[in-house]
């Protein structure tokens, strides 16, 4: 992986500029996308000179791995919760899963997925490796629920593949979900979690 930015200290305030400069240009990649959105953009949401992100990131593209990293890192952490909750049966843990992903995507500040599923591309690959260990983990997470649902039968597919379809349905939502009373199919995240849930559980076998 190319050279990054050691962390600064955080006695200083410099780690705090450091996460302002991630949640804006997550905000401004979301929006503008990665190609349309500058250095100078991002600067100026914060405040800062034009210059001054180098001395946090060694170019643009370091800043996107951190908004990737950001995003993954939240994720895990909902994720985790959810995963070591004691007394979850496999579907009351499904069901919190998906409602915690819908969550990561479209709740207040949660731009940083959304730029990896859009700008995953304008990663160049020496940078892609942590991106994809971070990914591998949040998906681990997932896995071991959809493993489980499969033993009692409540999936009607292969486990692996009831992942790939699950959370690629759920992220395709980023391109048309919006908060209510804006949003096309005129539900909230409860209620579009509920019915993906719905969508794919198999009723309980007899």
């Amino acid at each position: 992986m190319p050279a990054t930015r050691e962390r600064t200290n955080p006695k200083n305030g410099n780690d705090n500029r450091r996460g302002e400069l991630v949640r804006a240009a997550a905000q401004l990649f979301r929006e503008k996308g990665f190609e349309g959105t500058t250095i100078r953009d991002i600067a100026g949401a914060v405040g800062m000179q034009s210059g001054s992100p180098f001395y946090h990131f060694a170019n643009k593209h370091e800043l996107l791995m951190a908004v990737m990293e950001e995003g993954l890192r939240l994720g895990l952490e909902r994720t985790r919760a959810v995963v070591d909750a004691e007394g979850l049966t496999p579907v009351e843990r499904f069901r919190r899963l998906v409602r915690a992903h819908y969550g990561i995507l479209h709740e207040t500040g949660s731009d940083f997925i959304p730029v990896m599923l859009y700008d995953w591309r304008s990663l160049p690959a020496p940078y892609r490796r942590r991106i994809v260990e971070l990914k591998d983990r949040y998906d681990a997470l997932w896995q071991t629920t959809l493993d489980a649902l499969h033993a009692e039968g409540r999936l009607g597919a292969d486990a692996r593949i009831a992942r790939l379809m699950i959370l690629g349905a759920i992220n395709f939502s980023a391109t048309w979900y919006r908060p209510r009373p804006r949003n096309r199919a005129g539900v909230d995240l409860d209620t579009l979690a509920a019915e993906t849930t719905a969508l794919f559980l198999r009723e309980a076998p007899p």
